[in-house]
């Protein structure tokens, strides 16, 4: 049956001399489609065929097998992205994260969250701390959200004295043994990446120096319990040092 769907190209594989098979993530999860003569210099369909493109497309619809592209349209080619190479990183890195999340837990909110970063982004927002606001949400998605409520020791809610990414959250200072300290405004903000509405966002008006703390937090935090390791990512990081 014909089928109308909207999404992001999330990955493209060479199929016989002149198509493609796209993987097309949208509300209602992946989809598979063949994009048949789509290489090919006169089809209609070579634009619409490549990853990171986000369209309307029209398929003969198979559940649980490869559908097949009739036609498809451009909704937003975000070029303020595609013509910097630093934000094209964070747009893999990001699509690549949220793939991998996907295959974990596949609540349609998840895409709602995606596609909400990539349009900040798109819009010139910071992209470090889009992301870190993104992949913070991810976390309860994964199982391994950020004790942001108490001490990961002992549970108290006074005195915090830090939060530990390699701990899962707040240090107390009865149980503070000489971790990193991360400062108040350093662990607010952590908390509000966590309950932000992404579409609400207008403008950001962070300290570097807080924004660079929260990046090492994540990350950190990533490292320790996700267990994801995404080329992009090391991709991303070596842009950004040579930017």
């Amino acid at each position: 049956m014909l089928k109308t769907i909207t999404g992001m190209v999330v990955s493209e594989t060479a199929f016989k001399e002149n198509s493609k098979i796209l993987n097309i993530y949208t509300e209602e999860g992946i989809i598979g489609v063949l994009s048949k003569g789509c290489k090919n210099i006169k089809s209609p369909l070579r634009t619409i065929s490549s990853k990171l493109v986000y369209g309307e497309f029209t398929i003969y619809y198979k559940e649980d097998h490869l559908s097949t592209l009739k036609e498809g349209v451009l909704k937003d080619d975000f070029y303020h992205i595609k013509t910097d190479l630093e934000l094209i990183s964070y747009f893999a890195y990001l699509t690549e994260l949220v793939m991998q999340v996907v295959k974990q837990n596949d609540d349609s909110m998840i895409y709602s969250l995606y596609m909400s970063t990539i349009r900040k982004i798109e819009e010139g927002l910071n992209p470090k701390v889009m992301m870190n606001i993104l992949e913070i949400k991810l976390l309860d998605y994964l199982g391994v959200g950020i004790n942001l409520n108490s001490c990961s020791l002992c549970g108290s809610t006074k005195n915090i004295m830090t939060i530990d990414p390699t701990l899962g959250g707040y240090v107390c200072s009865h149980c503070y043994q000489g971790q990193m300290i991360f400062d108040e405004k350093t662990r607010k903000m952590l908390r509000m990446y966590y309950l932000v509405d992404i579409d609400t966002i207008k403008e950001l008006k962070i300290k570097d120096y807080v924004i660079e703390n929260v990046n090492l937090f994540v990350s950190t935090y990533y490292d320790t319990y996700t267990g994801l390791y995404l080329h992009s990512k090391d991709f991303l990081n070596r842009t950004i040092q040579i930017a």
